[in-house]
């Protein structure tokens, strides 16, 4: 049970996207005291999604057995294009309707706690490097692999959000012009060689094409379940088939890699995301050799390449570190 002394304040961190709304409750030292977890359900509507962001920090609120008025500030990482300033999500690709949407406004109004908005993998960088990394590293890249492919910059120890407040948009970079498509109407970007999203699609054209993988026994010919874990258990039990397609994307994810630090020179870069959290073992030595391979000489010396412990702690986490850095 956290501590209810009417001085102590908290912050409650909000990761929303596409298919699930995470919350976590934090004592200022972001040691988290309670979290809650709901679907999305985009498909009702931006009101309908609002109301139950809003739901998921009281259930969060309610494991931790703390009212609404012991909150110092709420903080969301939003998929997306955000205006920090203002508090609006400009254009969220993979939710229903989220155009400009006044999203801080509209939270505080159903909390009446302040809110603050940031990018998601913003966010989620912000969080490896205060909560694991303890803001050590003056300059980080954030690389979260998951449905789709996001970054997160951090520069003179601060998060970097660019002229227009779009900056990290790392999965778009185009690796293979003659790739397959994006989401985003190029071809070859990041996120459509080395995402789950992609790394699925390959695996369903090849068993359509008669490749042989343990994949079928364990979940069927249409494989509909098919979760990144179920890749770790496949390459585990021999999967070649899994494997290669596993190895691939770890090469782009390392290329990606090589091509962030000829442009950047951070001191680290953290990879993230439920495709890394499932397969570090499988990936990160790959990435960390084919990143040394195809950086400038001398560009790799004393950059550290590490897995971020945090999993999907993240963005909760990076989002009460922004509420907490606001409010202060």
């Amino acid at each position: 049970m956290a501590e209810t002394s009417s001085k102590t304040k908290y912050y409650v961190g909000v990761d929303l996207g596409g298919t699930k709304i995470l919350s976590g409750v934090f004592r200022n030292s972001l040691e988290c005291v309670g979290t809650a977890k709901l679907s999305t359900k985009s498909q009702r509507g931006v009101p309908a999604v609002i109301e139950r962001v809003a739901r998921c920090v009281r259930e969060a609120l309610d494991e931790a057995d703390l009212p609404l008025k012991q909150v110092a500030g709420v903080g969301v990482g939003a998929p997306g294009a955000v205006n920090f300033a203002e508090g609006r999500v400009i254009f969220a690709p993979n939710m229903e309707g989220w155009k400009d949407v006044p999203l801080k406004k509209r939270l505080e109004k159903q909390l009446g706690l302040p809110v603050f908005i940031e990018n998601d993998c913003n966010i989620a960088a912000l969080g490896v490097h205060v909560a694991e990394l303890k803001a050590k590293p003056r300059s980080l890249i954030g690389i979260f692999v998951g449905t789709g492919i996001g970054g997160g910059l951090i520069i003179n120890g601060n998060l970097y959000a660019g002229f227009n407040h779009t900056a990290g948009e790392i999965g778009h970079m185009v690796l293979d012009v003659n790739g397959p498509k994006c989401g985003c109407g190029n071809k070859g970007c990041f996120e459509a060689l080395a995402s789950r999203t992609a790394i699925f699609q390959q695996i369903k054209a090849g068993v359509k094409d008669g490749a042989k993988t343990l994949l079928t026994d364990m979940l069927g010919d249409h494989l509909d379940d098919l979760r990144s874990g179920d890749l770790r258990k496949a390459i585990r039990r021999g999967d070649k088939f899994v494997a290669q397609i596993v190895e691939d994307a770890a090469e782009y994810i390392g290329i990606g890699v090589a091509n962030l630090v000829n442009l950047f020179s951070p001191e680290v870069v953290v990879l993230g995301g439920g495709v890394m959290e499932a397969l570090a073992d499988e990936m990160m030595s790959i990435i960390v050799k084919t990143a040394r391979d195809y950086a400038m000489p001398g560009t790799m010396k004393g950059v550290e390449i590490i897995a971020s412990k945090l999993g999907d702690a993240a963005g909760i986490t990076g989002a009460a570190v922004l509420a907490r850095r606001e409010t202060r």
